[in-house]
């Protein structure tokens, strides 16, 4: 019984272990790519439709896996200082190539010409204050990490406007995102499942 149990035990192993995560830039350049696919189908509907692809959940998404990531290395509060340092300097690529809201051509609609001024001022927008001061060691790490992922995501979400606009070019080619690597098809067995 106790050799029996001990097998399956070993053969489940495989399956308790932890999902491999991507890397936060590959996670950012894979996301950039999808927003662009959703603006090129945008563009082809017959008539204008408002800003519905706007979205940094996914920019959240490649945050919270870096974080996560950290957790699982052998230097998490160091890996977690180095993430935020990375999105701070993704952040400031986006911002750098921003243009003013003055820039923009006549927005259709109502709601965009307002719009872009606003989000544009949200993504150069000035902290109060520290946002993780007084945390412990492990508190600080992941706060430090978490709050540049925030403010990237208004960075990002002012450069999806823009490119809705027209008036900046994809993240590709302004050097803050790289082409993402192709995903492979998975595999399927012959009764058709995984």
């Amino acid at each position: 019984m106790k050799h029996a149990l001990f097998a399956a035990l070993i053969a489940a192993a495989p399956l308790c272990a932890q999902e491999a995560l991507p890397d936060f830039a590959t996670c950012l350049d894979s996301d950039m790519a999808q927003f662009e696919r959703s603006l090129r189908a945008l563009q082809t509907l017959p008539e204008p439709r408002e800003f519905e692809i706007g979205d940094t959940r996914g920019v959240g998404w490649c945050g919270s896996a870096g974080i996560i990531a950290c957790d699982r290395s052998e230097t998490p509060y160091p890996c977690q200082h180095r993430l935020a340092a990375l999105q701070e300097a993704t952040r400031r690529a986006v911002l750098d190539s921003l243009p003013p809201p003055e820039s923009l051509p006549d927005a259709p609609g109502d709601w965009a010409a307002p719009l872009y001024p606003r989000v544009y001022a949200l993504a150069h927008g000035l902290s109060a204050g520290p946002d993780c001061d007084g945390a412990t060691e492990a508190r600080g790490a992941w706060c430090a990490a978490w709050e540049a992922n925030n403010r990237l995501r208004d960075a990002v979400l002012a450069h999806q406007l823009a490119r809705y606009f027209g008036v900046t070019a994809p993240a590709v080619d302004l050097g803050w995102a790289q082409v993402p690597p192709p995903v492979r098809p998975v595999a399927r067995n012959a009764e058709g499942g995984e």
